[in-house]
């Protein structure tokens, strides 16, 4: 009987043990999911949803050939590869303490930015060797807050948790908030054109300030046989200089504008601009019937003498406007990128006598 006291003992303390380890793995477990804010396999990622206060958002995903925004604009896949790799060498530092929580939360409510993180997983994902059925899942949800008054932190807090986190990134002093913008420019691709040879099917050069010196381009085929017409009657030319059109046609590889000026100039000052007659019209189809279309416009630069009650502007030598994305954006063009796509019809015709 006494022996079988003892037994009861020992069973209720490791009982009790047991409950105590059981509580204490699974406190540890809460812990760790609300500061775990890096992703580990950024290669997993398949989409982020970044969105602010304000209204403003932005929904990056992934697709066969790079990353796509809002579902129609290519992202900048630079920018795109930071931000994964913020993501991943994110570390936390500490919980916020006591004095301070009460005002990080109130203002990470008034100004925080939320973060969803979308990852390929698997149904069936035995020790991490056999995977199968691979499905999207909205894998972690944050909201990204002030830097700290060292500025050496950021103030993070998961959905859900109750306490927030300093994170930072070993070896970079800076704002880590700054790269998750809701702002859809910030993520915008620049290129216009990225195209080589052998994707190019047609040109046409509309140069709207001497209309006899567009013309249309046609790839015939892959050999190097082109057919290159004049805009204005659609005669052929019959004699042109098949290395200049070589090199027009490998100029296309990557073509970017400079800035997107939709958000630093006035709708009146845009319209006005856009209505004008131009300068070139500049149309790009590939071999799977895709267009890019582009305008130009000349761009004025600021008044050389605004005491003058008549304003002078001086052309820009440098730069000229554009209208690109099927009308979008207006975007600022640098003539030393494009110079060589505009080269008039005279520059290809071979004139008699020239070999």
């Amino acid at each position: 009987m006494k022996k079988n006291r003892i037994y009861l003992i020992i069973l209720l303390a490791l009982a009790v043990l047991a409950i105590y380890l059981l509580a204490q793995n699974h406190y540890s477990t809460l812990k760790e999911k609300e500061a775990d804010f890096s992703v580990a396999d950024t290669s997993s990622v398949t989409k982020l949803f970044i969105a602010d206060k304000k209204l403003n958002s932005v929904t990056i995903q992934r697709v066969s050939n790079g990353w796509m925004l809002d579902g129609k604009y290519k992202s900048n896949p630079r920018l795109v590869e930071s931000l994964l790799g913020t993501l991943h060498r994110l570390k936390v530092k500490a919980p916020v303490s006591s004095i301070s929580f009460d005002n990080v939360v109130t203002r990470m409510a008034s100004i925080g930015i939320k973060v969803e993180v979308y990852q390929r997983v698997y149904r069936i994902d035995w020790f991490n060797k056999i995977k199968l059925f691979p499905h999207e899942k909205l894998t972690k949800v944050f909201y990204i807050g002030d830097v700290t008054s060292n500025n050496l932190g950021t103030y993070m807090l998961m959905e859900g948790a109750s306490q927030p986190y300093i994170t930072y990134i070993p070896g970079f002093r800076g704002f880590v908030s700054a790269q998750f913008t809701p702002q859809i420019d910030d993520w915008k691709s620049h290129e216009i054109f990225k195209k080589t040879l052998g994707e190019i099917k047609s040109l046409r050069l509309n140069n709207i300030q001497s209309p006899e010196e567009g013309f249309v381009l046609e790839v015939k085929n892959a050999s190097g046989n082109y057919d290159l017409r004049r805009l204005t009657d659609n005669n052929a030319v019959e004699r042109y200089d098949t290395l200049k059109v070589l090199n027009l046609l490998t100029s296309f590889v990557d073509v970017r504008y400079e800035t997107r000026m939709n958000n630093l100039m006035s709708g009146i000052q845009m319209d006005s601009i856009i209505h004008s007659p131009g300068l070139f019209e500049l149309t790009l189809v590939d071999i799977h019937g895709d267009t890019t279309y582009v305008k130009m416009f000349e761009r004025k630069e600021s008044p050389v003498d605004t005491n003058s009650y008549n304003e002078f502007y001086s052309t820009d030598q440098d730069r000229l406007f554009g209208l690109v994305n099927d009308g979008e954006d207006f975007v600022l063009l640098q003539y030393y990128v494009f110079d060589k796509l505009l080269n008039p019809l005279s520059y290809y015709e071979r004139k008699p006598g020239n070999n």
